[in-house]
């Protein structure tokens, strides 16, 4: 909207001093046109943002004009930043919304802590994409801004929600379910309801179109989400037919091992380097191809009938391949 949008301009003026239209724009997120048209906006309603040309000029506002907002203490204002920074706000869609929330927070504190927050918030880092060995974290898949602002809004509003989803290893069908909530986990978003009075747990990267209906949801006016998602990641880990694998890996295959796995129940380094993990997998044709894709960079140590399974498809490959009689 065009008035968030002005209000996020005089906050970056007063957090910066002075950017030129290129550089608005590249923050907002709009053309160089926009910002100029925006900024005769504020100067007719009175805002006092003024050019100064040359190589080095820009746009900024007279000295002076500015807000406080008392009652922060240098800690609480450093908690904020360093929340704004974590990536959950990225799985529900609130990412622009959040860097808009932490420019007024910077913007409106006392000088005194200004300064000396934003740069210590700067020298923590909460959640980076990688670990030590460069291996990326995985990551929630890009979902579009207009499908995860449907489910956000049916959840907090507390309507019933069509989703054309598409579940693991299916084509993608629409489902009539009651939204309870929004979790994100380990970089991913999840949103949980219930689908004719049944608990189901939906990955939003899995979501590829939402519609908000108009029917209330049935769901208790209250809900304990923290309970609820350790109950069905309990449920979810021991039922239907999914498998438990125990995994040695090389690293450099993590991301694609867990890309494919239902869940990571444990992980842990050997003193080699190679990874050991415990994961669960559909059923055991899912277990199968997922191993058989990583090849020698990935032994299967338990179930036993997996090793079994592998070594045969291994040696009937092997056989096919026999050098020919006089080659």
């Amino acid at each position: 909207m065009r008035a968030d949008r002005l209000v996020s301009l005089v906050l970056l003026l007063r957090r910066y001093g002075r950017l030129s239209a290129v550089a608005l724009a590249r923050e907002l997120e709009v053309s160089t046109r926009t910002v100029l048209r925006d900024i005769e906006a504020l100067s007719a309603a009175g805002v006092p943002v003024y050019a100064e040309r040359g190589r080095h000029g820009g746009f900024a506002l007279l000295p002076g004009f500015r807000t406080e907002l008392t009652g922060l203490n240098h800690d609480e204002a450093l908690a904020l930043l360093i929340a704004g920074s974590r990536r959950g706000a990225q799985a529900f869609g609130l990412g622009s919304a959040l860097a808009s929330a932490m420019l007024k927070v910077v913007d409106a504190l006392p000088e005194s802590y200004r300064d000396t927050a934003a740069d210590a918030a700067e020298r923590l880092l909460v959640d980076p994409e990688t670990d030590l060995l460069s291996r990326r974290l995985v990551a929630e898949e890009e979902v579009p801004d207009a499908v995860v602002a449907t489910v956000r809004r049916a959840v907090l509003t507390g309507h019933r929600l069509r989703i054309h989803y598409a579940a693991f290893g299916q084509d993608p069908k629409w489902r009539t379910v009651d939204p309870v909530g929004l979790v994100t986990a380990r970089g991913q978003g999840y949103l949980l309801a219930t689908r004719s009075g049944e608990d189901r747990t939906y990955r939003l990267s899995r979501v590829q179109a939402a519609e908000e209906l108009d029917e209330p949801a049935q769901r208790p006016d209250r809900v304990d989400l923290g309970r609820a998602w350790q109950e069905r990641g309990t449920r979810f880990r021991t039922g239907g037919d999914q498998v438990t694998v125990l995994v040695r890996l090389a690293p450099a295959r993590r991301e694609e091992l867990v890309g494919t796995a239902l869940a990571v129940l444990s992980e842990e380094t050997d003193q080699d380097g190679w990874l050991r993990l415990e994961v669960t997998f559909q059923d055991r044709r899912h277990a199968r191809w997922a191993l058989w894709q990583l090849t020698t960079d990935a032994e299967a140590l338990t179930p036993q009938w997996l090793r079994d399974s592998l070594r045969e498809r291994a040696t009937a490959i092997a056989a096919r391949y026999e050098p020919q009689a006089g080659s």
